[in-house]
């Protein structure tokens, strides 16, 4: 055991754990539904479905800030989209990440709604007179809710873009490597 390469462990660890299409279709509470959870565009890797998966699970990570995963998969039915590539790409949002994303939104949140920050002094004066919640809610809250959603949008379009040029790229690089050991073939069998 100590011989194998954490990679090893844990592939090994993801194929022990991970459900399988009969206990999908076993369950009683997704019996109803099964024939479409378990449709095969949803899960097979296309040109189409991980772009959208990844598109997905942007706008989902970014904004719902609970519940990501069971929303991207839930979300993935009707837009056919990869629903693991959906559920990886919500752990772009995690507990390191999360306070300079809140930042981000605020920022964008502030400079689309043209209000000017607030010096330290002033939000400490401000919390002080009429409490933390009220503060929060009165001047942070609606700056960071607007930039949240302008965050998730443009990060599903980029995440989408990204994800549909790098599977092209991938698919080239493929191609190419296939037509250069047909061409080395070709060249063997010639001489």
């Amino acid at each position: 055991m100590a011989d194998r390469g954490l990679g090893a462990r844990f592939t090994a660890w993801v194929d022990r754990n991970l459900p399988t299409r009969e206990s999908f279709e076993s369950n009683r509470w997704l019996r109803p539904i099964a024939h479409r959870i378990l449709h095969s565009s949803l899960w097979r890797m296309t040109r189409r479905s991980v772009p959208r998966g990844v598109a997905l699970g942007m706008f989902t990570g970014i904004l719902i800030p609970m519940g990501q995963i069971p929303a991207s998969a839930v979300l993935a039915l009707p837009l056919r989209a990869n629903v693991p590539a959906a559920a990886l790409t919500t752990f772009f949002t995690n507990p390191l990440t999360t306070p300079f994303l809140f930042i981000l939104y605020y920022k964008v949140g502030g400079w689309v709604l043209h209000l000017s920050g607030t010096s330290p002094a002033e939000a400490r004066t401000a919390v002080a007179d009429t409490g933390w919640l009220q503060w929060f809610a009165a001047d942070v809250g609606l700056p960071t809710a607007v930039g949240m959603a302008i965050c998730a949008v443009i990060g599903g379009i980029l995440g989408y873009f990204v994800a549909a040029l790098g599977w092209r790229m991938w698919i080239t690089r493929k191609w190419r490597k296939r037509s250069t050991e047909r061409a080395e073939r070709q060249i063997d069998v010639a001489l």
